[in-house]
C-alpha cells in the first residue's frame, strides 16, 4: 500500500514537471484617459489604436464628448488630458490647478453640409449666405443670396431647416469664430464660443448627431467636420474666402489656410486661422489641440504622454491624409518638439 502511494506521488510530480508552466502575467498596463472634441475623433481613434499596437502596455482611452465636456473634465481632474477645437480662454486657464499646455495635433475644416431633394450639384456659399441662414434671416433655399452664387442650379422655395450642435463643441467654436469675423451682426448678437444661444435651428449632439439630423431632414443644412461628411456620403459646399474665391475644403486648401499662422505661431499655440488670407485658403479651417497638464506627478504616465506626443507629431502625422485631415506644418512640429520638453513632474 505504501509503495502504491509513493508511486502515485512520484507519477504526479513527474507529470507536473511535463506540464508547461503558466505564462507570466503581462506587465502592468498603463491606462491614460482623455476626453473632448469630436472633430478629431476619427484620427485620434486611429492614433490611439496604432500606438497601442506599438506599445501594448499603454492603453489610451478617449471619450468623444465635445470640446466643452473635455475642458470641464480636465479642469475637474477626472482625465489625464483634454481635447478641444477651440483654445481654452484665459478665464478657463485661470481655473486650472496647474498650467495647461495646448498642443496642435492636426488641421481640419468645418463644412456646410445639406440635404436638398433633387439638388445634386455642389453648392457655393458666401459668408453673407451662411451668416444669414444661421441668423434665421435667410429662410428659403431660393433666396437671392443663394441663387446668385449658384447660377444654373434650380434651388427650391422650401424652408431651410438649420441644424447646429446642442453640446459644448469646438466644431461650434470654429464655425462661430468664422461667422464672427465675417458678420458684424453675428459677432454682436451671437458671438463665438463652444456653446452659443442659437437664433434658429435644431440641435444635434456631436458631429455624429448633426450628420444624422441633416441626413434624415429634407431641406436642412448644418456644419460638421469634413471627415464626417465624407464618411456619411453627404454633399458639402464650397465657401467664398477672403480673396473672393469659392474654395472646397481639402488637404491643400486647409494647409493653405495655415500657411501664415505656421510662421507666426504664438508660444502657447492658441491661434485662429478662420478667414485666413490666401487665394487657395479654405476659410473655415482650424488647428485642433490636445490639452496637457504642465505638471504630471506620476513619472511613468508623464513619460508615456510625452513619448506619445512626440510620436503623434512625427510618425502619427503620416496617418492624417487618409482621414481627410491635413498634417501639421513643419515649423509647428519643430516648435512643439521644444514645448513637449516643458512638461514636468
Amino acid at each position: 500500500m505504501k509503495l502504491a502511494v509513493v508511486c502515485a506521488i512520484f507519477l504526479l510530480a513527474f507529470t507536473s514537471s511535463l506540464t508547461p508552466s503558466a505564462p507570466a502575467p503581462p506587465a502592468d498596463r498603463l491606462q491614460i484617459n482623455g476626453a473632448g472634441a469630436t472633430f478629431p475623433y476619427p484620427i485620434y481613434s486611429k492614433w490611439f489604436d496604432e500606438y497601442h499596437k506599438l506599445h501594448p502596455d499603454i492603453e489610451i482611452n478617449y471619450q468623444s464628448i465635445g470640446s466643452g465636456g473635455g475642458i470641464r473634465q480636465l479642469l475637474a481632474g477626472t482625465v489625464d488630458f483634454g481635447a478641444s477645437d477651440g483654445p481654452m480662454t484665459d478665464e478657463q486657464l485661470g481655473q486650472a490647478k496647474e498650467k495647461i499646455y495646448h498642443f496642435p495635433t492636426v488641421l481640419g475644416a468645418d463644412i456646410p453640409t445639406y440635404n436638398i431633394p433633387g439638388v445634386d450639384q455642389e453648392l457655393k456659399f458666401t459668408s453673407e449666405a451662411l451668416a444669414g441662414i444661421f441668423l434665421g434671416k435667410i429662410t428659403k433655399w431660393n433666396d437671392p443670396e443663394l441663387t446668385k452664387a449658384n447660377p444654373g442650379v434650380s434651388l427650391p422655395g422650401n424652408d431651410i431647416v438649420v441644424v447646429h450642435r446642442s453640446d459644448g463643441s469646438g466644431t461650434t467654436y470654429i464655425w462661430t469664430d468664422y461667422l464672427s469675423k465675417v458678420s458684424d451682426e453675428w459677432k454682436t448678437r451671437v458671438g463665438r464660443n463652444t456653446s452659443v444661444n442659437w437664433p434658429v435651428g435644431l440641435g444635434g449632439k456631436g458631429n455624429e448627431g448633426v450628420s444624422g439630423l441633416v441626413k434624415q431632414t429634407p431641406y436642412s443644412v448644418g456644419y460638421v467636420e469634413l471627415i464626417y461628411a465624407i464618411q456619411n456620403h453627404m454633399p458639402y459646399g464650397r465657401v467664398r474666402n477672403s480673396s473672393g474665391n469659392f474654395v472646397k475644403a481639402d488637404l491643400t486648401s486647409v494647409t493653405a489656410a495655415a500657411a501664415g499662422a505656421s510662421k507666426e505661431m504664438p508660444d502657447d499655440f492658441r491661434v485662429s486661422i478662420t478667414n485666413a488670407p490666401g487665394k487657395a485658403a479654405y476659410p473655415i479651417s482650424s488647428f485642433t489641440w490636445l490639452l496637457i497638464p504642465g505638471k504630471i506627478d506620476d513619472a511613468r504616465k508623464r513619460q508615456a504622454i510625452t513619448e506619445f506626443l512626440h510620436w503623434m507629431i512625427t510618425d502619427g502625422q503620416k496617418l492624417c491624409e487618409a482621414l481627410a485631415y491635413a498634417p501639421l506644418p513643419k515649423a509647428v512640429v519643430a516648435k512643439e518638439t521644444k514645448a513637449i520638453s516643458r512638461i514636468g513632474g
